[in-house]
């Protein structure tokens, strides 16, 4: 079983739980997501399953959208509502407008700390454990983008929020920030993931939903299958000939190759990576590969076979 699977992911549920359920519930060895979701947060995870986790370079960098809840007054050492308080509650809060004023300083490009909880590793080791630990490392910062970052609900002391943001950005160190940046501290106590490139919240099963669908042969109706993914980068069909080199990454040439169809102006990407790489297919519609254009030889490169020919186990 190849292809992709948006998974619904509940409250208190790991990123590595939900892959393990998959695996179980699907008898695939091969699965992996495109994005981890702590305990705290819910909604969109993408679960590759097959030859589908090849494809993690492209699928993890996608532009990610959330809504949620961070509550004014304190910070804690998690950056949310599963850690310890890490300062004296405050009750001077500050007004609607400066709220605002202060979301909007964090839009665009930024360094972000990660969390000290957090899976990013260290010296080989995950954060998380270092900090449990109690041992001392050094946060590194990271370049990220911040689409926008809005104010939707106004209830002191919570704030309900949504955001659109770069592939690594961490959403609990935003919600730190900003309580650092309005002087009264701040944590997250909700976070679900609405959106993740072309794919939303409402196309997502639970894993019930896929267990049950599973059960009675219907896997079609919540897999994904690889010839309808990145369909932001062009497709190139190729004939017989040219679909033999695809397969054993050999080059590929102009007389090989029966038409290429560019991707429909309204699927949005933020990746200058859509430009250049290319889906190629066989005439019978299967993918068979991404492929890099040189210009210097006149031809397409392969860089990344999917060997349609076997399915995954």
């Amino acid at each position: 079983m190849d292809g992709l699977i948006l998974v619904n992911k509940p409250q208190n549920l790991t990123s590595h739980d939900i892959v393990a359920e998959i695996r179980k519930l699907l008898k695939v060895r091969r699965v992996g997501h495109f994005g981890t979701l702590d305990p705290l947060a819910t909604g969109l995870m993408m679960v590759g399953l097959g030859k589908a986790t090849k494809l993690f370079p492209f699928l993890s960098k996608a532009v990610k959208s959330y809504r949620g809840v961070m509550r004014l007054g304190f910070s804690t050492d998690t950056y949310d509502s599963t850690g310890q308080p890490t300062s004296t509650e405050k009750k001077d809060f500050p007004t609607k407008q400066s709220v605002r004023k202060a979301m909007k300083k964090f839009e665009g490009a930024i360094e972000q700390l990660p969390p000290p909880f957090s899976a990013k590793k260290y010296k080989g080791k995950p954060l998380y454990s270092l900090a449990r630990a109690k041992k001392e490392f050094e946060l590194r910062p990271a370049r990220i983008f911040i689409h926008f970052l809005r104010l939707k609900k106004f209830k002191l002391p919570f704030l309900e929020f949504e955001v659109r943001c770069s592939s690594g950005t961490y959403i609990r160190s935003l919600a730190h920030d900003l309580g650092h940046s309005l002087g009264c501290g701040a944590h997250l106590i909700e976070l679900t993931r609405t959106g993740v490139g072309n794919f939303h919240l409402e196309d997502c099963f639970t894993l019930e939903e896929i267990k049950k669908l599973a059960e009675v042969n219907k896997a079609y109706k919540f897999l994904h299958p690889l010839e309808s993914l990145l369909p932001e980068f062009p497709k190139i069909i190729l004939d017989d000939q040219g679909s033999s080199s695809a397969e054993n990454g050999r080059l590929i040439f102009a007389e090989n190759i029966q038409k290429i169809i560019l991707p429909s102006p309204s699927l949005s990407t933020d990746s200058s990576e859509s430009a250049v790489i290319f889906r190629m297919f066989n005439p019978q519609g299967k993918l068979l590969a991404l492929a890099k254009k040189m210009p210097e030889k006149n031809c397409y490169h392969p860089f990344l076979v999917i060997d349609t020919r076997q399915s995954s186990k």
